[in-house]
């Protein structure tokens, strides 16, 4: 039965036909696959041959001495450092390919947003005056790549916080002097035989968390928006029914824009759309999955089918003739999926192979020439399509809502603000401010806790910014529409109702969480909340995480002082102590707290709980949604009542015609 495994009506239909034909997923493994009690809890060491230990029962040593305490801290901290190395590298990449671009050397790309490239140089101290475009984007990526390898002092970037933010992260000794520094130290700290206290562990993790939130992940952001543009609100469908039965499906999926953009390109060429049309097709469709599908979402509103669980599952639809990855979010089991289709599965970076892929590295130096080889081979597979069923089910969404297009947005074209939305959670309108981002799992309900977690958010009148596959997620169930105002609390329909944005706002992909980091900054500067991150009414989410991606998230946020909760058991709920290290002590000397919680219900009450707090803190107005909305919403139905009666209105006074 598929009942109890997702939300979304297109998976589970293909998930009985997949269940129906025999056909492994991610789902019939993590049925049959029972978790490991002692490793899921932190309990189990790894970290030399001597080992596995397993700290259950009476053990609460391992062989060397370890306690419970340093080999859950040891796992954590490797996990923070995992997810950060990932989306740092990405953020080294996109460096690498910008330095390309304003050397000559990869002259597919270049500076759609000089602005943006300003902006980043001037956090950079990269001088600007009198300089070419190309000469400034050269030496923006050479200060970005120091800063990845910076051995000394601290990342330039920890100037976008908060200087309360800034001192606390400076006395509390977590303050990152360089991104690959951070990592390394890490993992030589979990060695065996080397840091051997929980506490030093965690509040070094801490540190390396903070170098991927306010360093790697923040100049990926920057970088991508300099090369393709910054994000602004634009209309864009969600769902397996933008496949197309008359045109060559290729789907990009995983992480790099460099790529996607290239295959952006590639299929508007009208040759290769002619070439499709002499095999057969009408034209080309490109769809995205995962974050790559968020990338080019929110800039040139290409359809997305699916987020991370649903990856394997749109193959099944017998509809895709080409497949393209790159890095990260991709399951290995999409080459035995494909084998079963005429689909072609293609891996195209050299640090992500696949067994049984056909591999064709990608080279930002020549990026469109290797995008439309790789196009040209999905074109060519299309006359060996068999049968399809592809589910028909459409969402509509808004995408795009950079940090700049926020602030101006709410502000005005000329100066942009973060006053009207302080204003507006000053007031009571807006309660609160939460990011709801993160993952699927297979061991939970898929999309179920991101898309109840969000609708009871915007219920209690929080505002909602999203990224990843849970923006996916909640895409797929009309919550990032403007329509979705009437699911919101009053106060926050009445903002969502005069500003014409979702009451959840799509902010891009994973690594774009920096957006909100920048978002809540200028929030805390702006006034009126307090001088801290730590001091705003906000919350952060991670409901269905599976990646060590989403362990570093969560611990950055959670260093920029934000309370965080994530689903699903603790993964170091083996130590009691770390357990409440991560909340207690982190809260006490940094502002935020990481706490793991299963059950969305629970999640969502302590979240409005701790929001309150911060209001009650600031000597905000107490919470009450009875304040706003229903006097406007009368009239305004008072209104309609007499225009289709035909009785004489005028709308600019508040006195409307009286109906017998």
């Amino acid at each position: 039965m598929t009942n109890d495994k997702t939300i979304d009506p297109a998976v589970k239909t293909m998930l009985e036909i997949a269940e129906a034909e025999g056909i492994s997923t991610a789902f019939s493994r993590a049925a049959a696959m029972k978790q490991c009690p002692i490793g899921s809890k932190g309990g189990c060491c790894k970290n030399c041959s001597m080992g596995p230990c397993r700290l259950v029962g009476k053990h609460d040593r391992g062989i060397c001495g370890a306690t419970r305490e340093t080999v859950a801290a040891r796992g954590l901290a490797r996990m923070i450092a995992g997810g950060a190395s990932a989306h740092s590298d990405h953020g080294r990449d996109m460096a690498l390919t910008l330095l390309a671009a304003a050397e000559g050397e990869a002259p597919d790309y270049t500076i759609r947003d000089v602005n943006k490239l300003l902006e980043v140089a001037e956090l950079l101290d990269v001088p600007t005056k009198d300089r070419e475009t190309m000469e400034i984007a050269k030496e923006v990526a050479e200060a970005a790549l120091a800063q990845i390898g910076n051995q000394r002092g601290e990342i330039l970037y920890l100037k976008r916080a908060p200087k309360k933010r800034q001192e606390v992260w400076r006395k509390a000794g977590v303050a990152p002097r360089g991104i690959d520094r951070e990592v390394v130290e890490i993992m030589h700290r979990t060695h065996v035989g080397n840091d051997q206290w929980y506490d030093s562990i965690l509040m070094a993790g801490l540190r390396t968390a903070l170098a991927d939130g306010w360093g790697g992940s923040m100049l990926a952001t920057d970088i991508t928006d300099i090369l393709f543009g910054s994000p602004v609100p634009l209309t864009a469908q969600v769902n397996m029914g933008m496949l197309s039965e008359d045109e060559v499906n290729i789907v990009v999926h995983g992480h790099e824009p460099t790529l996607s953009e290239m295959i952006l390109v590639a299929v508007s060429d009208p040759e290769m759309i002619e070439y499709a049309k002499s095999k057969g097709a009408k034209g080309i469709n490109l769809t995205g999955i995962c974050c790559t599908a968020n990338e080019t979402l929110m800039r040139q509103g290409v359809p997305t089918i699916g987020n991370f669980l649903s990856q394997e599952l749109t193959i099944v639809t017998g509809a895709i003739e080409l497949m393209i990855v790159d890095i990260q979010c991709i399951m290995q089991a999409l080459a035995p999926v494909a084998d079963q289709f005429h689909t072609i599965l293609v891996t195209t970076s050299p640090k992500a192979h696949i067994e049984g892929a056909t591999h064709v590295e990608f080279d930002e130096h020549r990026a469109l020439e290797i995008a439309k080889e790789i196009v040209k081979m999905g074109i060519d597979n299309f006359p060996n399509r068999k049968e399809t069923r592809i589910p028909k089910e459409i969402n509509h969404l808004v995408a795009g809502f950079s940090h700049e297009y926020i602030n101006y947005a709410l502000g005005g074209f000329y100066r942009g603000s973060f006053r009207p939305l302080n204003d507006a959670i000053v007031q009571g309108r807006v309660r609160g401010i939460a990011g709801v981002v993160g993952c699927n799992n297979a061991r939970t309900c898929h999309d179920y806790s991101h898309e109840y977690i969000t609708r009871r958010l915007i219920e209690n009148d929080v505002l909602v910014a999203m990224t990843g596959c849970g923006a996916i997620a909640c895409a797929k169930y009309g919550l990032l529409s403007p329509e979705a105002a009437q699911y919101a609390g009053p106060g926050l329909r009445e903002i969502c109702e005069t500003t014409g944005i979702p009451p959840v706002l799509h902010v891009g992909s994973c690594v774009d969480n920096a957006r909100i980091l920048t978002v809540l900054s200028q929030m805390a500067t702006e006034g009126g909340l307090g001088e801290d991150i730590a001091d705003l009414p906000a919350m952060g989410f991670a409901p269905e995480w599976m990646s060590e991606k989403a362990i570093s998230i969560a611990s950055y946020f959670v260093g920029s002082g934000l309370y965080t909760i994530m689903g699903s058991e603790s993964p170091v709920a083996n130590s009691p102590i770390v357990d409440r290290f991560i909340s207690e002590s982190w809260e006490e000397r940094i502002g935020g707290k990481l706490e793991f919680i299963s059950d969305p219900e629970e999640a969502v009450q302590k979240a409005l709980e701790h929001i309150d707090k911060k209001r009650a803190a600031l000597g905000l107005v107490e919470y009450d949604p009875t304040r706003f909305g229903q006097s406007g919403d009368r009239l305004m139905q008072q209104f309609i009542e007499a225009m289709e009666a035909g009785l004489p209105v005028n709308i600019y006074s508040a006195t409307v015609p009286q109906l017998a």
